[in-house]
């Protein structure tokens, strides 16, 4: 094992698929000549070439139209947007084209194709740059949903993406970037569609994704400080959800809390909680509960950007609340 930083996972990810897939070719906004906005495919022009890592206009309807073609023409394009923000503007090339495609064409054109990049907010960069995104995308068929905490996921999980045959919206964070954590020296797939348990508990249920298992596994910490066991839980894709490991921990612990950084309407919380009171009613010793992003845009300030984010104390006291604990 050896400690890299949550950029080169995925930059060894991108390097070796490469290697091993003459068809796989990365593209978009500065990934070329600047080594990448964020510095994941740094090196990897001298190495590749400019057919492979390609720089692009800042226009991202028209490149991502550019990689669906190639995708339905036998490449493998992996597309980085330099915010999950500025990818609404090519809405209509994911949605439309490459999560229709193998349907439409009932079977003769398939659409092998990553989108990735950072999602969600990343401080303070104001409304326009600060959404998630993951409920928008998994509401798509045709459509699989990745979205990563670490860098051990975020490399095994991107090779998978990259070798999948559908489309694959893979969901990264600015903040992560930095991120130091153990990568296995050889190779390594993880499969899409499987959650993971990253704590083991019995008192309660906590799941979360993306950057929020910080919050998750923070809590965690706290819980334990007074004697409440907490198992957590990982989601790693959202699409296809992972239905089965989050009721067969619910089984377990009776109760289930749920934490993302999505607006809470129509949230990837309100589907996990749908399933589990659909197939695990009977076991649940509470209402299910959620912390979300507050309902509305996240602002500049940052004590608004404080008061929209679920944190540490917030989630805690909702896991009191639903093992009727005071505060």
């Amino acid at each position: 094992m050896a400690e890299i930083a949550f950029r080169q996972a995925l930059r060894e990810a991108l390097s070796e698929e490469m290697r091993r897939d003459e068809r796989v070719f990365l593209m978009g906004e500065e990934v070329a000549q600047y080594n990448g906005a964020y510095k994941v495919s740094q090196g990897m022009l001298d190495e590749f070439g400019p057919r492979r890592v390609i720089d692009t206009p800042i226009a991202e309807l028209g490149f991502t139209a550019i990689a669906v073609g190639a995708a339905s023409n036998g490449l493998r394009p992996v597309v980085e947007f330099m915010t999950w923000n500025f990818a609404v503007l090519a809405l209509d090339q994911i949605m439309n084209h490459a999560s229709k495609m193998l349907s439409m064409s009932a079977g003769q054109f398939g659409c092998p194709i990553v989108f990735r990049g950072p999602n969600g907010s990343a401080g303070q960069l104001g409304a326009q740059h600060s959404s998630a995104f993951e409920s928008w995308y998994a509401n798509i068929p045709g459509l699989k949903v990745v979205s990563v905490s670490n860098p051990y996921d975020a490399k095994g999980l991107l090779k998978s993406a990259i070798r999948d045959d559908d489309p694959v919206v893979f969901l990264e964070s600015e903040l992560m970037y930095g991120d130091m954590g153990e990568v296995p020296d050889g190779e390594y797939l993880i499969p899409l569609g499987k959650a993971a348990v990253k704590r083991e508990g019995t008192d309660v249920t906590i799941v979360s994704f993306n950057k929020m298992m910080k919050v998750a596994m923070g809590a965690a910490e706290e819980l334990a400080k007074e004697g409440i066991s907490a198992e957590v839980i990982d989601l790693r894709t959202i699409r296809p959800l992972d239905s089965e490991t989050i009721i067969n921990s619910v089984k377990k612990t009776n109760r289930l809390v749920i934490v993302e950084e999505q607006w809470p309407f129509a949230s990837v919380s309100s589907e996990i909680s749908y399933r589990v009171q659909k197939d695990a009613f009977d076991y649940l010793d509470a209402p299910i509960h959620r912390i979300c992003s507050a309902d509305t845009n996240m602002h500049y300030a940052p004590n608004l950007v404080a008061a929209y984010l679920p944190d540490v104390p917030r989630t805690v006291n909702l896991v009191k609340e639903v093992m009727y604990i005071k505060k």
